[in-house]
């Protein structure tokens, strides 16, 4: 297939491929309209028109432009019109270089040709049951004319080959134009080789499991017709195939045939046998089918050994005419006596082949009953099996093809480091990484690549249309590709006949090329092509060619001209010029400076119009630091700079002309633009300068020389690429600098991942260790190495932040990644360390070295001390790679290649003592050499299966228990395996060799076994799955991340069908079934894995057979899902924590790295916040959220959302109610809640990571439009709902900072948004596309925005001291915002127009800051009426006929009359003022609610409402009755505890507004509100549940405040009880005891008190935490005699000083006595005391006699202890610090909160969890019911409820 046809596989659709909507690379003439179309439910063009000339649509635009199409078959999507003709034209290239136009209408009567021009009539089908249809189905000769009255849509299938073949004797080319003329309607056209099967979509295909024949595919998506369920394709629409098969008259017309909707394509193996085609042949060819007939004549079978002959009774006889007769290509066909059938097709050679045998085993098989004839067209290099009496077997293949998808690389290097270019518009970067181009898109970091070079690329070349990129290779095979830049396919290949181009440029209109390299004689080469017929696929022609003696190390053409040039090098300038195809060059004069060395030169830009277009500067830059300004049309030397280094004392001297003898600093690169000039030296700063080289105004210093700068086309970004191989862009309007690309500057030698934390760390030849981001791309961290050694190999611990690197000195060296620093360091090898190794449970570290040391590390010791040194184990070489040790998944076995090169050999992992030896070299008994092993890998499903490869090409399966060779695959690369891996499902094998990687079936059961990919320029090093299974990684000459592509299998089972789980045994109970692996009684240690598990198997010893199948031989267990098994194994998509038991190290404390920043220079002047509480202010937060978590899987989350709690009084018109629908919406953090006010059910709509700020919605109800975030970090979001399933329909975002608001206009065609002070820009929005239509900046401040209720194309913007009245026009294509700023009156003065409504007769209400509002005239744009209306600031507006509400932050909510003042806008000249305005205005009625107004709704008649306050309020107004009532009620300030009630009925709340709530638990409503002014409410507790201690006790709820008391609370009579005063500072914690005779109380001085909760009396003071407040104050219960002490509890005390006290006591004899006491480790705290996290502590629900903590420590942990063991039992690592700690009663599950806003679900045994990000800020209390089924949180005022389902 040629370069050109690659892109266009599977199908190219036309009209998208021509972006036909913007009518640029198509042309449309007359009538040409799109309308939605009702049967399709799409948009589609329509062309009508009385004259079919006339009224067209032309693709492409002109005829010298070609469409380039070389699909086989043309789909046409068409209806034509009722009752009109139409006329297709279609104009295709053939191979012998003429143009065909084939033409087909319904006006043609009959069929016509000429050498260049075909016609065919077309009959039009009518709908099915019409009249018309049973008039044309019984007609002879179809309805020819005119199209019916009903017509249907219509798939027109062309074979445009078959046609050219068989009508012309052509050979199909491409397609080159297509014209379609009035009257029809078309949706698309699509061209393929594939024939699709037009009733059979691409879903459908997938679920019904349907193998279709080669070539055939099912209909892709977008040309898909809608069918109804129950409905068939075929009666609904038509679909012809031509040529066709029909019968009907006309001879040679189009149209349905008659079995057109039986006959579809074949969905069996082989394809339907199609009717022979008569072909017109000469005499020659006569002769040859003659002799054909005769040579294949069935002849006596003759048999042999080897194979069976193919028997044939009978050939089908070959039809054909002379060139006299004709005949339809749709004619059946003559028939054997067999039966058989077979169709002859043209070859290119005009002849005719029919093969009767066929060689290829793969497709043909026979036995001596069967028989198989095989057609094949020498044309195509497929052969197509005719049906006989047995089906031939389809070859299976590797799924999907392909099954990897090249997605990013980190790299910039190869032949040169100076290939950099911008696009035209600024918004990507090209570069070259070795043999690979990548285009990068410098916003999202996004790579496109362009694949083909089989060399390191030397050098590029960008068109200033950004249409052409040229690349040139280096190497012996030098050559230049050129590269359509959209499409990123290889247009033409240009053989340059050169050893080395290293310089290629491009004139300004992308017609010349000039390119510069060596030929075989060393001598420079100058060549110039011509370029511009290169979109057509012509050659391209030489223009002109010179050889020079002189140096060129850079050449450019003049943008001005395309036939000049100009060069510089070493000791040379030289000006070029091509005449009449001749290159001649001149020199410039350079007198003393003739021996600089030139490095690089720049056209002066721009042109004035007084002067002639090449009078310009040129600019040339050198290594000694001058800078030549040189007259282009003198050819004259006007001015030389010199840079200079800058001496201390006088910085300034740098920029200064001089001429000192010191050195200069050596200039490698200049661009220059119409501004400035920038340079790039060798001293590692990038400076920009005025073009008169004054002054440096700006520059940024580099790690290496600059080698490359570069200006985008604008101006405003500046392009510089260092030799260190870092390439970044600084942008000149905001002086920030970013860093695009890091790389390694020599070949990656290996790498290795962390699963965990997405991060790579790679190992290289230029002797340094670097980590890198998996999803960003961006260096991490970089550890150089010492002079006299350079790393060799590298691991990532499995679980925790280490790495540990093996260097050529022989020392094996372990570093913390997160502090930077070295935590252990060995040398136990005499050479180079050639492989580390982590084992998967990592426990240990394994080293091999090239002199046959292996070392195996004790790595679960922070020492990682030595544990086994053995020597001439490991085959003695250098370079052997990465693969040398392999351990099992299972951690107890390691294999490697050793001691021999010929000797694999297993070992005990965890002791090395010797399992087993084989040798690999008499395995193959038929082999004349010594076979030897390169690399070993084990299965990490079939435990006892081993791999290697060999020296031989072959991949070894080996038995682990017995040695046997299972299975091998031979010649797996042309040159030897150097590294292979397995995925962990078992399912796939990757291997690389040389520059290839290889994807293969791990079963090798298929066909086809493996894919190939290219893209290296060096040898591939190693190659690796992702930790999660969804990628691969690759290194050698640079890092490559591919997509693994294959569907998720489901989990691997046993191969036996004799394996099963023992009976009663469940699938997860794994525990239980390995409990001889578990008599330490410690949990089993699992660890992070990947996105798709594979199942645990445990195998004490199995063998295999021969075929690879286990054998039963001895116990095996296989935890597989059976039938009766209620439990299943753990879903996929699962993470897990790190579990390990508590060892006795000193860890290095975990501090976060300090990682590099770019500065970035900040502009001084910032917008200041207007004074007004209706400007949207986003709560203050430090809380940063975790980008890396990942939802739980669609139905496996282990909580689902029930409730929230509360509304976001911090919000702005954050609340919608549309009393038509009942829609009602509100927001809560950044979560949306719509809510039935009927039933009180909720459903919350998730997508907003941040604070949400306001809401909108369409005027019927259908669409919600929310607003969050914005600021410094990141952009603010808009997202899109549909109301009635909640989908998040788009995505928006365009404002920098928080969006102020959001309005849809009258007809909900637009949508405006508002930005908020720090840019003041209105955003308007297509509510069809959501595309952004136009912005506007103003100058002032704006608070809110509303568009008029009459017209859709005017509304209001409203802000500091001003109105804006606006309008929209449209102009064809374009929108714009046209603004007009009024005043307001003198009456009011300087104000905050803070809101807004519109009145029924376009009468305006705004009210401002200061308490007035006033009345405008839209017509006028004047102000007629002004009234102070409130005594504060007025944030709300509504209107309804006479009827007036405003809200104001005086928590007044108002109503006017103001039917007076509609009869002023009328009669009205002045302005009236506010004295007058008492007779027109009357306030009705006034609510006084629990805060500030900020959202309000009311119905048509103003008679109820719904308003929001920032109290976090939702108020029910009824303005009949002048009643309130709650809708919906939560926190203002923070929530600081929640704890459910025991009978669960209630749950109760407490915040630092000094309020405890108490709640019910299933209705969500506010019961009951205890408020204490001016304290907050730190702790709160409910008394235990009735009959544990007094059953006729009542319930109470205890609340401690700040400033030391106690309230307590009864439930039943809503009123407080007792009040008493323990602690002397704040109550921290809050307790009763677990009977309830005493309340445990701690302070903030660490003091705890036990106080009688009936009399108030202090009865013991515990002062043992003194010094450190109290965090954690938990009772349970326990047996009398336990733990040696007596009493009926346990109560645990926690300070914040990391200290546990856990007591044993009896309330009733006031025993209490010290059980444990527990200090944990920790590094220095941090200053602030303050911003450490809390120390939390709890029993353990599930675990009796645990103790569960977590606090600030070493590591981020969750620690468990035994109370009876006095030991640490196991640890789950965290990663972050825990805010909160919650323990379920069942489930074994732990809630915790953090502050990266992310609740983690964790199973406390599996160290299995889930993350949910359903906060806006972090979590600060988490709380489970006391069943387990709820969970409750809290983030600052956000209470969410969350209902349990388990882990």
């Amino acid at each position: 297939m040629s370069s050109r046809a690659l892109w266009q596989q599977p199908y190219v659709n036309i009209f998208k491929h021509m972006k036909i909507e913007e009518w640029k690379k198509v042309s449309k003439e007359g009538d040409v309209t799109t309308y939605m179309d009702k049967s399709l439910k799409c948009s589609v063009f329509r062309i009508r028109g009385s004259i079919p000339a006339s009224n067209y649509i032309l693709l492409p635009k002109t005829s010298s432009q070609s469409l380039g199409l070389s699909g086989r078959y043309l789909y046409l999507l068409f209806r034509p019109s009722p009752n009109k003709h139409f006329i297709v034209h279609l104009d295709i290239a053939a191979e012998e270089g003429q143009v065909i136009r084939v033409s087909f209408s319904n006006m043609f009567k009959e069929f016509k040709s000429t050498a260049t021009w075909l016609q065919f009539p077309f009959v039009c089908g009518a709908a099915h049951g019409s009249v018309y249809e049973s008039t044309a189905s019984t007609a002879k000769q179809g309805l020819v004319g005119p199209a019916p009255p009903s017509t249907r849509w219509t798939c027109l299938t062309m074979d445009l080959r078959q046609v050219l073949s068989v009508y012309l004797n052509r050979t199909h080319s491409h397609l080159k134009s297509v014209k379609l003329c009035a009257n029809m309607s078309v949706k698309n056209i699509i061209t393929s080789d594939l024939l699709f099967d037009p009733g059979l979509s691409f879903s459908e295909f997938r679920q019904s499991g349907l193998m279709l024949p080669d070539g055939t595919a099912p209909m892709p998506r977008e040309m898909c017709f809608p069918v109804l369920k129950g409905q068939s394709w075929h009666n609904l629409y038509d679909y012809i195939r031509f040529p066709s098969d029909g019968t009907k008259l006309p001879f040679d017309s189009i149209q349905k045939g008659s079995n057109s909707e039986t006959k579809k394509v074949s969905r069996e193996k082989s394809p339907q046998r199609e009717a022979s085609c008569a072909v017109n042949i000469s005499k020659p060819v006569q002769d040859r089918v003659s002799l054909i007939q005769q040579i294949t004549t069935p002849k006596p079978a003759r048999r042999t050994k080897q194979r069976s002959a193919i028997q044939t009774k009978h050939l089908p006889e070959l039809n054909y005419t002379h060139s006299g007769g004709s005949e339809s290509p749709g004619s059946p066909g003559q028939r054997s006596p067999a039966g058989e059938q077979v169709t002859v097709v043209r070859a290119d050679d005009a002849g005719v082949h029919v093969y009767a045998h066929c060689e290829d085993d793969d497709y043909t098989h026979t036995t001596d009953s069967e028989e198989e004839i095989t057609v094949i067209n020498a044309a195509s290099p497929r052969p197509i099996s005719l049906s006989s009496d047995q089906p031939v077997k389809k070859p299976q293949k590797l799924f999907p093809d392909p099954i990897l998808k090249l997605n990013r690389i980190i790299g910039f290097r190869g032949a040169t480091m100076r290939c950099a270019v911008w696009s035209s518009d600024g918004e990507e970067v090209v570069y070259p990484c070795h043999a690979v181009i990548v285009s990068m898109t410098v916003s999202s970091g996004q790579q496109r690549f362009f694949i083909g070079h089989t060399d390191k690329v030397s050098a590029l070349a960008l068109n200033t249309s950004s249409t052409v990129l040229a690349s040139a290779q280096t190497g012996a095979n030098s050559l230049i590709r050129l590269w359509s830049y959209s499409g990123g396919v290889c247009q033409t290949i240009i053989p340059t006949h050169t050893h080395a181009l290293n310089l290629l440029s491009f004139s300004q209109s992308g017609g010349v090329l000039c390119g510069v390299g060596k030929d075989s004689h060393n001598k420079t080469t100058v060549i110039l092509w011509n370029t511009r017929r290169v979109a057509e696929g012509s050659v391209v022609p030489v223009l002109a060619k010179a050889h020079t003696d002189v140096d060129i190390h850079t050449m450019k053409i003049a943008f001005f001209d395309e036939t000049r040039m100009v060069s510089c090098g070493l000791g040379n300038i030289r000006l070029w010029r091509v005449r009449s195809g001749s290159l001649r060059s001149c020199p410039v004069d350079l007198g003393q400076y003739h021996n600089l060395e030139f490095t690089d030169l720049a056209f002066e830009q721009g042109h004035a119009q007084d002067r002639p277009v090449d009078e310009r500067m040129l600019f040339v830059s050198s290594r000694s630091g001058h800078i030549l300004e040189i007259d282009y049309v003198a050819v004259a030397i006007r001015n030389i700079r010199r840079l200079l280094p800058a001496q201390e004392s006088h910085a300034h001297q740098r920029e200064k002309q001089t001429f000192s003898t010191g050195a200069g600093i050596a200039v490698n690169s200049i661009s220059v633009c119409d501004e400035f000039c920038v340079t790039g030296s060798e001293d590692g700063f990038m400076r920009l300068w005025p073009l008169d080289f004054s002054s440096v105004f700006l520059e940024a210093e580099h790690e290496g020389p600059v080698s490359l700068v570069c200006v985008s086309s604008d101006g405003s970004k500046v392009l510089a690429a260092t030799t260190t191989g870092n390439l970044g862009y600084l942008d000149v309007n905001t002086r920030g600098y970013r860093t695009l690309m890091r790389s390694h500057t020599a070949s990656v030698l290996g790498f290795s991942a962390d699963g965990v934390r997405r991060r790579v760390t790679t190992v290289s030849k230029d002797s340094t260790v670097r980590v890198w981001d998996m999803d960003t791309m961006q260096q991490l961290y970089d550890f150089v190495s010492d002079d006299d050694e350079s790393p060799c190999s590298v691991a990532f611990h499995p679980s925790m932040p280490l790495f540990a690197c093996g260097s050529s000195s022989g020392t094996v060296r372990v570093f913390d990644i997160q502090t930077s620093s070295l935590i252990s360091q060995h040398r136990q090898h005499g050479g180079s360390v050639e492989c580390v190794m982590y084992s998967p449970d990592g426990q240990c570290l394994f080293s091999a070295g090239g002199l046959g040391y292996l070392v195996l590390y004790n790595s679960s010791q922070h020492d990682h001390h030595v544990v086994r040194v053995l020597s001439n184990v490991v085959a003695r070489a250098v370079n052997r790679g990465p693969d040398t040790l392999t351990v099992s998944s299972d951690s107890r076995c390691l294999a490697l290649v050793g001691p021999t090169e010929y000797i694999v050999t297993i070992m005990e992992a965890q002791s090395l003592n010797e399992l087993l030896r084989v040798d690999v070299s008499i395995l193959d008994v038929e082999s004349t050499t010594l076979d030897s092993a390169l690399n070993v890998c084990f299965s990490p499903t079939s435990l006892s299966h081993l791999l290697v490869t060999t020296s031989a090409n072959k991949i070894l399966w080996i038995d682990t228990h017995t040695g046997q060779l299972l299975r091998q695959v031979s010649e797996v690369h042309k040159h030897p395996c150097v590294s292979l891996a397995i995925s962990e499902d078992g399912q796939y094998l990757l291997t690389a060799g040389q520059n290839s990687l290889k994807v293969w079936d791990y079963d090798m059961h298929l066909d086809v076994n493996s894919q190939v990919f290219i893209g290296h320029s060096e040898p591939i090093r190693q190659v690796r799955f992702t930790p999660d299974q969804m990628g691969v990684v690759t290194v050698g000459d640079a890092l490559f991340f591919w997509d693994f592509l294959a569907p998720p299998q489901e989990a691997a089972h046993c191969k036996s069908p004799d394996m099963k789980v023992p009976p009663g045994k469940s699938a997860h109970s794994w525990a239980e079934l390995n409990g001889e692996e578990l008599s330490n009684e410690s949990p089993r240690k699992a660890l992070f894995q990947p996105s798709s598990p594979p199942v645990m198997t445990f195998l004490s010893n199995a063998m295999k057979d021969s075929e690879g199948f286990l054998c039963d031989s001895t116990a095996e267990l296989q935890l597989s899902p059976a039938a009766g098994h209620a439990p299943s194994p753990p879903p996929k998509h699962t993470s897990f924590l790190r579990v390990t038991e508590w060892v006795n190290d000193e860890d290095t404390p975990t501090l976060p790295a300090n990682q590099s920043m770019t500065e970035k220079i900040q502009d001084s002047h910032m917008p200041i916040r207007p004074d007004c509480y209706k400007h949207f202010a986003p709560s203050f937060k430090t809380s940063a959220l975790d980008q890396t978590t990942v939802a739980p899987p669609s139905g496996q989350a282990g909580l689902s959302l029930k409730a929230v709690i509360g509304y976001n009084g911090n919000g702005r018109n954050n609340m919608v109610w549309n009393p038509d629908t009942g829609l009602f919406v509100y927001s809560c953090g950044c979560v949306v809640v719509i809510e039935d006010l009927h039933t009180g059910s909720q459903k919350q709509w998730f997508g907003h990571t941040e604070e949400i700020s306001t809401l909108a919605a369409t005027h019927d109800a259908q669409t919600v439009a929310s607003a969050s975030g914005g600021g410094a970090s990141h952009s603010s979001l808009i997202c899109i709902w549909k109301a009635s399933d909640g989908s998040c329909r788009n995505r928006l975002s365009y404002h920098k900072g928080a969006v102020q608001s959001l309005t849809f206009s009258r007809d909900d065609m637009y949508l405006l948004s508002v930005g908020d002070f720090s840019e003041a820009v209105v955003a308007l929005w297509s509510t069809r596309s959501f595309e952004l239509l136009c912005t506007v900046q103003i100058s002032v401040p704006l608070h809110d925005a509303s568009f008029c209720p009459f017209t859709a194309n005017e509304l209001t913007l409203i802000g500091s001291s001003a109105v804006v009245f606006t309008q929209i026009q449209t102009h064809d294509n374009s929108t714009e915002l046209q603004v007009q700023k009024v005043s307001l009156p003198d009456a009011v003065g300087q104000a905050e127009v803070t809101s807004l409504c519109y009145n029924t007769r376009r009468i305006l209400y705004t009210g401002t800051n200061s308490g007035h509002v006033c009345v405008w005239d839209c017509n006028t744009q004047r102000c007629f009426v002004t009234w102070e209306a409130d005594g504060g600031e007025i944030g709300v507006l509504v209107c309804r006929g006479s009827k007036l509400v405003t809200g104001s932050n005086t928590k007044k909510l108002r109503l006017w009359s103001v039917a007076s003042i509609q009869s002023l806008s009328n009669t009205n000249n002045k302005s009236c003022r506010a004295q007058d305005d008492g007779a027109q205005v009357q306030l009705e009625q006034e609510l006084l609610l629990d805060g500030t107004v900020v959202s309000a709704a009311f119905d048509d008649v103003m008679d109820m409402g719904i308003v929001g306050t920032t109290a976090g309020t939702l108020w029910y107004i009824n303005w009949a009755d002048s009643t309130s009532i709650r809708l919906i009620s939560g926190h203002k300030s923070k929530v600081n505890g929640v704890v459910c009630s025991p009978d669960e009925q209630h749950f109760a709340t407490c915040g630092q507004d000094g309020s405890v709530r108490v709640w019910a638990l299933q209705s969500h409503e506010l019961l009951v509100q205890f408020q204490v002014l001016n304290q907050s409410c730190e702790c709160v507790c409910w008394s235990p549940p009735r009959g544990v201690y007094e059953p006729s006790r009542r319930v109470c709820v205890a609340g401690g405040y700040s400033d030391g008391t106690v309230r307590i609370f009864s439930l039943e009579s809503a009123e407080m009880e007792l009040k008493l005063q323990p602690q002397p500072a704040s109550v921290c914690a809050l307790q009763y005891s677990h009977y309830g005779h005493v309340l445990l109380s701690g302070g903030r001085d660490g003091l705890v008190t036990v106080s009688s909760p009936v009399t108030g009396v202090t009865v013991r003071t515990v002062r043992d935490h003194k010094g450190a407040p109290i965090t954690t104050l938990q009772c349970t219960s326990k047996q009398y005699k336990e733990f040696g002490l007596e009493g009926n509890e346990l109560w645990l005390a926690v300070s914040a000083d990391r200290r546990v006290s856990i007591w044993a006591a009896d309330w009733t004899k006031d025993k209490c006595e010290l059980l444990d006491w527990l200090t944990f480790p920790a590094p220095n705290p941090p200053e602030d005391l303050l911003a450490s996290p809390p120390s939390l502590a709890a029993f353990s629900p599930s675990e009796r006699g645990t103790v569960v903590y977590t606090g600030y420590a070493v590591e981020k942990e969750i620690i468990f202890y035994c109370l009876y063991k006095k030991q640490v039992l196991r640890t789950i690592s965290l990663a972050d610090w825990a805010l909160c700690l919650g323990l379920c009663s069942t489930g074994r599950l732990i809630a915790v909160g953090s502050n990266q806003r992310v609740l983690k679900l964790i199973h406390s045994s599996s160290g299995r969890f889930q993350d949910f990000t359903s906060h806006s800020d972090s979590v600060d209390v988490c709380s489970f019911s006391w069943s387990g089924s709820q969970l409750f949180t809290a983030a600052h005022n956000e209470l969410l409820l969350w209902t349990v389902h388990g882990l």
